[in-house]
């Protein structure tokens, strides 16, 4: 059996590259894009649509991240198990990930409840107009602050991703066992 990971490596990758990007892109693009039709009352129909048209493409790359990483989890599960450092990036990376997926899955159900409020005049997607229903301004704010912390978040995914190719390399990996049984053979304080 191979060693290698490449597929699996290759789904996580582009996967969170793909939900980092499109969250990032919906939030600067679809949302200001929306904010530059001219009449008010088609706005929030703009920005439902295009943030429509992306769902189910998010949805593909959050499986595949996600199916990715749970197979490079299960492939190294020896080093996270026995090399310093690799269980504490690991945690981290899973709460980010965790994080990062109720507040897309929030976001959704946001996006859900704007499109049910149709034609009302706003600023932009995200952006309240002072004529703009105070039920609908509340979930336009909300939903911006989640559209913001979503590639937020999965950014954060990828710093930790690129944390876990350097851990990887053989130097950290032989320190990484050694010191660790090392801690475990001295006496207590």
């Amino acid at each position: 059996m191979s060693d290698r990971n490449t597929t699996i490596r290759t789904m996580h990758d582009l996967g969170l590259a793909a939900w980092f990007g499109g969250s990032l892109a919906g939030a600067v693009a679809v949302n200001g894009a929306a904010a530059d039709v001219p009449d008010p009352k088609q706005r929030l129909i703009v920005a439902n649509a295009g943030w429509a048209r992306w769902a189910p493409v998010n949805a593909a790359a959050i499986g595949a991240h996600l199916l990715g990483g749970a197979a490079l989890l299960r492939a190294n599960r020896d080093r996270v198990a026995g090399q310093r450092g690799v269980a504490a990036m690991t945690a981290a990376k899973l709460t980010l990930t965790g994080a990062a997926l109720a507040l897309t899955a929030y976001s959704g159900a946001l996006g859900r409840k704007l499109r049910t409020a149709g034609g009302a005049v706003v600023e932009g997607g995200t952006d309240p107009a002072p004529s703009t229903p105070e039920e609908v301004a509340r979930v336009q704010q909300q939903l911006g602050l989640c559209q913001w912390l979503i590639p937020t978040l999965t950014g954060g995914i990828s710093v930790l991703t690129a944390l876990a190719g350097e851990q990887q390399r053989p130097a950290h990996q032989f320190a990484g066992f050694v010191t660790r049984p090392m801690k475990w053979l001295r006496p207590a304080a």
